[in-house]
This record gives C-alpha cells, sequence and structure tokens, in this order.
C-alpha cells in the first residue's frame, strides 16, 4: 500500500514534490517503465515522471535496501539510452527511522564505475516545507520532532483549511496511514476524522486490494490498513463484509 500511496502523491502533487526536491515547482508528467524499453526491476516501487528538460526518479522505502545503489545506477542508464539530452534527479526517500548504515548510502561503484543519488531520511527533515505544500502534508508527521503526536495535530490543523473536500478526504487518508508508522491507530483516530476518509480515493483502492488479493485472505490482510485509518473492530467487518470475531481474532494474532 505505501508503493501506490506514494505514487498517488506524488503523481497527483508533482509541483509539490518537484518544489521539495528540485526546488523549483514545475509540472511534471508521468514517464511509464514501458518507456525506457526494458522490463523494470522492480514496478511496484518506481515513480518516474518527466518534463521537458529532466526525469525525476524516486523511490520511496520504509525499509533499508541492499539493492538500492545498483537499482539507480541501472536506471540512470536506461533513461540516458531513451532521453541522452535530458538531465536526470533521483532521490530515495526513507520513511521509517533507521540506525542502518544503508539508509546513508547515496552511491553505487562497480569496478571504475561510480554513480551518485541523493538519500533524503526523512526523521531528518524540518516539517517546515511539508506543512506548507498540500501533496506534502501526509510525510509530515515523519518529518523531525520529539512528539508525532503533536505533529499529527498540526498536520490536522492544515488539512481542515483544504477546501475541496475530494482533495482533503484522500491527503487525510494518506497520512493516516503514514501516521501509522509511528502512531498507533487508536490515537490517529481521536486527531483525524474517519469518517471523511471513507470518501477519498486511498480508500476505496484499500478495499480493491484487499478484493484482488482473494477472498477471505485478501480481506483480511486489508485489516491493518483500514485499523491505520481510525475504523474500529465493527467498521471494518461491516466494510470487508466478514465477521466480527474474524476480525477480532485477526488483530489478537497480529499483536502476539
Amino acid at each position: 500500500m505505501f508503493d501506490n500511496l506514494c505514487k498517488f502523491l506524488a503523481e497527483s502533487f508533482s509541483e509539490d514534490y518537484a518544489g521539495w526536491l528540485l526546488g523549483r515547482p514545475i509540472q511534471l508528467t508521468k514517464l511509464s517503465p514501458t518507456e525506457l524499453s526494458l522490463e523494470p526491476i522492480r514496478a511496484d516501487s518506481l515513480i518516474l515522471e518527466q518534463s521537458e528538460d529532466l526525469v525525476l526518479h524516486l523511490e520511496f522505502q520504509t525499509e533499508p535496501d541492499p539493492t538500492m545503489g545498483f537499482r539507480m545506477l541501472d536506471y540512470r542508464v536506461r533513461v540516458y539510452r531513451r532521453f541522452p539530452q535530458k538531465t536526470m534527479h533521483q532521490f530515495v526517500i526513507y520513511l521509517k527511522p533507521s540506525s542502518n548504515d544503508l539508509v546513508y548510502q547515496d552511491s553505487f561503484q562497480v569496478g571504475e564505475t561510480v554513480h551518485r543519488y541523493q538519500a533524503i531520511r526523512l526523521w531528518e527533515q524540518s516539517s517546515e516545507a511539508f506543512l506548507q505544500s498540500p501533496g506534502l502534508l501526509p510525510l509530515a508527521v515523519l518529518t523531525q520532532t520529539s512528539d508525532p503526536a503533536l505533529k499529527l495535530r498540526e498536520v490536522a490543523t492544515a488539512l481542515d483549511q483544504i477546501e475541496d473536500n475530494r482533495v482533503k478526504a484522500n491527503l487525510m487518508a494518506a497520512t493516516s496511514v503514514f501516521g501509522g508508522i509511528l502512531l498507533s491507530p487508536e490515537l490517529i483516530k481521536t486527531i483525524l476524522r474517519s469518517e471523511i476518509m471513507k470518501e477519498s480515493a486511498v480508500y476505496q483502492e484499500i478495499l480493491r486490494e484487499g478484493e484482488q488479493r482473494g477472498l477471505l485472505k485478501g480481506k483480511l490482510e486489508t485489516i491493518p490498513l483500514l485499523k491505520k485509518l481510525g475504523l474500529t473492530i465493527t467498521e471494518i467487518a461491516k466494510e470487508l463484509d466478514i465477521e466480527v470475531e474474524l476480525v477480532n481474532q485477526f488483530v489478537a494474532n497480529q499483536n502476539n
């Protein structure tokens, strides 16, 4: 879900992400991996966007990945083959705090070939820019803070100022999912309004993912995400059309 959510945000609010990462809010369009001729290494985590003169490559990660450096080099070569005149900017954005050395890796070397990219650890980033751009609000709770709950309240205040209810619902649902990395579903529910999130495309995507994974098993795997959105056990059972006892049993097993 994190992969799809990050793609949704980066593609729906490309100017916000360009402003943050490139320093200028330029309009970007999606670049499909199929345009690079070769099959992608990991299409689920890959975000490629382009303008007339540049390509922006983003990889959002919850956990360190030892293959990341090679992936960065591989896609740089692929893009150069297809668009040799375009500048390429590559970023690996780590969501979850980690002391693993891999989250500090920003280069890859094989023989005499050295490739560099940028690694961003959200927990080291100031939240100021994130609180000022709608598309970045869901990530703000993961930025530098000694009190994630207080940061989530700041985000909730900023979300309430968004007039477009559809945009607000999507961003609120995304904030809830990212907030679940650091905070309990119960606390998130006290800060964000779950009834608004139910109208969001993010919420519907979560339900759709559960259906695509296959009947009961897929529905059960959707439960943790729905809890992050602040739904009660009863509400989850109703949304997934399964027995409350099954939801309770799944949650109990997850906590053991």
